[in-house]
């Protein structure tokens, strides 16, 4: 049967800073104290200095890599130090938004960086109230954004930062016209930065059209192949709901993201497993924004031993979740490269996974 992944040696970065070197106010070096982080990631030593000389950016690294930080410490500072700084923050997806938000709070703990969250899923009429409290930073996903700065629920052009997150992801979800909308809105003299884990020929364009001679960084990243074990789970005309109740009854599945395409198939595997006995909860787009989140929530701190996952509608990217030990396609990805996302949700930082897949 599946053996449990052993770790793998990986070659340490040599950081250039220790966090406790980057110029910050004295409140956000207690918060990045508190949040335990002593030597940044090579996105965060590499990319923090170039934000906080003002310069444009563009980080090229996947998620897991630290990059959230790398642009939110430099920020909160920005903002701690211009009583007028505004950020605008675009992501592609409710979920990563949420990450950040909750990122976002403990590094401008006791500081004037107020947050709101702008998403959609939930109730429009609170994020006008929200807005109207002037946030220093609004992060949200490009439609729901699109919507309230057409109802005029706040102004763009008070926005000096913008940051576009997972770019190469918003793209491919098709908001490459709200994104251009929202920046022919905002001050045309503002810093602005982009991450994405690749460059495609689409983003490159984006890059061209609101960048102004960014500093570009680009973090050497282990492909998935070199971190997470990979092996085929052979149905062989079995039933395939035995099949993976038998792989998650062994030792080492410990938190298991299961990947499928349909939203009924995921939901009704999901109810199958907890009536065998088993912590399992789904995630697909038929749940309302609170379900989702509450799902989630339940997954991270362990409430829930498996995750099920409608990967066409959930983005396999910019779910940033610790310690999961396990992806299963239990159905086939669409494409090469959602295979690679999907997988890539194990084998995070210094830890290896694995990914199996179920081939008829």
């Amino acid at each position: 049967m599946v053996k449990k992944a052993e770790p793998v040696a990986i070659n340490e970065y040599q950081p250039a800073h220790k966090f406790s070197e980057f110029p910050v106010t004295s409140v956000i070096q207690q918060n990045i104290v508190a949040k335990g982080y002593i030597t940044p990631t090579p996105i965060q030593d590499q990319v923090i200095p170039e934000i906080m000389a003002g310069k444009d950016v563009v980080g090229l690294a996947n998620t897991g890599t630290g990059k959230t930080a790398a642009y939110l410490i430099p920020l909160i500072d920005k903002i701690e130090k211009n009583a007028s700084e505004k950020v605008l923050i675009i992501v592609p997806t409710r979920e990563l938004a949420v990450q950040i938000m909750d990122e976002g709070k403990i590094f401008a703990r006791g500081t004037r960086a107020y947050m709101t969250l702008v998403i959609g899923g939930v109730d429009i009429n609170r994020q006008r109230r929200e807005l109207s409290r002037s946030p220093r930073i609004v992060v949200g996903t490009p439609g729901r954004l699109k919507d309230l700065v057409e109802r005029r629920a706040f102004n763009l052009n008070e926005f000096g930062t913008i940051v576009l997150d997972e770019v190469d992801r918003m793209l491919d979800m098709g908001f490459i016209l709200d994104i251009r909308s929202l920046i022919s809105r905002m001050k045309r003299e503002r810093q602005s930065l982009f991450f994405s884990a690749t460059m495609s020929d689409k983003a490159k364009i984006v890059a061209r059209e609101f960048l102004h001679e960014p500093v570009v960084v680009q973090v050497a990243t282990q492909r998935a192949s070199e971190n997470v074990n990979q092996d085929v789970v052979k149905v062989n005309g079995r039933n395939k709901i035995d099949l993976l109740h038998d792989l998650l009854i062994q030792p080492g599945f410990e938190k298991v993201l299961v990947f499928g395409r349909t939203k009924h198939g995921m939901e009704k595997l999901s109810r199958t497993l907890v009536e065998r006995g088993f912590a399992a909860t789904a995630i697909h787009g038929n749940k309302s924004q609170s379900q989702r989140q509450r799902a989630l929530t339940a997954f991270r701190n362990n409430q829930v031993k498996i995750l099920f996952l409608l990967a066409t509608d959930v983005a396999a990217r910019g779910l940033d979740i610790d310690s999961v030990t396990h992806v299963i396609n239990y159905e086939l990805p669409e494409t090469y490269e959602d295979y690679i996302h999907r997988i890539g949700r194990t084998g995070r930082a210094d830890k290896t996974g694995m990914a199996l897949t179920f081939i008829d």
